[in-house]
């Protein structure tokens, strides 16, 4: 079977990435994205690439490649459904709020919207790809709906999980370590993997393609970030030890990671992770152990998350112990709001939650980030619910401009490792604020003796 048109219902972080991808390297393929949020269609359609949606180096000019050759943004969901042959479903699968579940299991509303909408339109038969990240037999509550549809058009259902990181996805998405795709072991099944390996295999080497049942597929996501996340919170717990017993987590990192059977990955130590995947997939993971009864399962996964809440708090009160147990009325300084360097994404971002708690010490806050808008920030800080949002907007603020932000400042704390803050003029910064200048690195991209050798008093994680 060979696939002349795709549609992804969804163009957020995964969707728009992966199909812009996609139809680049594979022009033969009609790839339309289709969202509902009409305004995000607008900017992925605008002329002006700078105002894509998502920031991600070297997107635009993958968009700029395919748009309006093979790829199309489209706010038509139900055309592009009956039009395409090959469906991803790439929304959103937030942690609940309400309910059973509350606060683990992932929310599978927009899931079960996309599909009844697929089965409602859909007029001939169609391969559905998992795209969003999804518990484990998530596929199977799929294929029931889908059975249901009123054309009796029949449907197979794969799993295609992203292994993406923000800020290096199209890299990623060129270079894959690996795709994986699941799917029903049957030989209709079997014949859905096979159109959808044919997809990737324009790019992707053969061997670099991973087969397997729809289940391991489903569950192989949970657990890869499960383990990278298990790796920050290792050494952001031995940063605690290290700056009791005057050890650098930053030379026992690279001790540790020179051993080939550990590696250097994900071993630097920080003010804690972030990111739409990490929590909400171990979250998950946790309440599927649950769920089978496997408490020592739980709990052992859900310790991950409670280091990384433990480290945040750690920062912040930190913070508050050095400027003598009182903010209120001191301008703080926070350097950096995305979760990471090189994308605008702010999702379960240690600046949101460090903020959270320097405000509850009346502190004044101003924010620089290169691609987080105000806005962005303070729906961050509303979405914690602390307090109202009004009380929200008169203790934030964003600044455009480094040396504005850091002027008067009796802290500044670096949040995110934009790679501009490390070329900075820190002896003038220093310069700029109220004395001693109190520098707290959260992701420790200051040397030390360049930090001393400017004026500056340096607070790292585990140094």
């Amino acid at each position: 079977m060979t696939i002349k048109s795709i549609c992804c219902i969804g163009a957020g972080y995964v969707g728009g990435p992966t199909m812009a991808v996609i139809a680049q390297k594979c022009p033969h393929i009609k790839v339309t994205v289709v969202d509902v949020n009409a305004d995000r269609i607008a900017a992925w359609n605008d002329t002006e690439l700078e105002n894509l949606p998502i920031y991600e180096p070297g997107l635009k000019e993958v968009v700029a490649e395919a748009r309006g050759r093979n790829l199309f943004f489209s706010t038509d969901v139900a055309a592009a459904i009956r039009e395409s042959e090959m469906i991803f479903m790439s929304v959103n699968t937030p942690t609940k709020t309400y309910g059973n579940g509350k606060g683990q299991a992932a929310d599978l509303k927009y899931i079960e919207l996309c599909t009844r909408q697929i089965a409602e339109v859909a007029e001939d038969d169609k391969i559905v790809v998992e795209k969003s990240t999804l518990p484990v037999r998530t596929a199977e509550a799929i294929k029931k709906i889908l059975a249901n549809n009123q054309s009796n058009a029949n449907f197979q259902v794969l799993s295609n999980p992203e292994f993406l990181a923000e800020g290096t996805a199209i890299e990623d998405l060129n270079a894959p370590d690996r795709v994986l795709i699941g799917g029903e072991q049957s030989p209709e099944g079997l014949a859905a993997i096979e159109a959808l390996t044919a997809i990737y295999a324009n790019w992707v080497p053969r061997e670099r393609i991973l087969q397997t049942n729809v289940w391991s597929s489903e569950l192989s996501k949970l657990v890869a970030n499960a383990f990278l996340a298990q790796r920050i919170s290792s050494i952001n717990s031995i940063s605690v030890l290290c700056e009791k017993t005057d050890a650098n987590v930053d030379e026992i990192a690279k001790a540790i990671g020179m051993d080939s059977r550990i590696g250097p990955k994900f071993l630097k130590a920080s003010v804690g992770f972030g990111g739409s995947c990490f929590q909400k997939d171990i979250l998950n993971l946790v309440y599927i152990a649950r769920s089978y009864g496997l408490t020592e399962v739980a709990d052992y996964w859900e310790q991950v998350i409670l280091m990384n809440d433990y480290q945040k708090r750690r920062f912040a009160q930190n913070i508050i112990t050095k400027l003598n147990n009182t903010l209120s009325g001191k301008k703080i300084t926070l350097l950096g709001w995305a979760f990471k360097k090189d994308t605008n994404d702010t999702r379960e971002s240690a600046a949101i939650y460090v903020a959270d708690y320097l405000l509850n010490e009346q502190a004044e806050l101003y924010v620089y980030d290169p691609k987080v808008s105000e806005a962005q920030m303070l729906k961050d800080l509303d979405y914690l619910g602390t307090r109202s949002p009004e009380e929200n907007r008169g203790l934030i603020k964003k600044v455009v401009d480094v040396e504005q932000a850091v002027t008067g400042a009796h802290a500044v704390a670096i949040l995110t490792e934009w790679d501009e803050f490390e070329t900075y003029d820190w002896r003038m910064l220093g310069d700029l604020m109220m004395k001693p200048g109190f520098v707290f690195d959260g992701r420790n991209i200051l040397n030390q003796q360049y930090a001393y050798d400017q004026g500056i008093c340096l607070t790292g994680i585990g140094r």
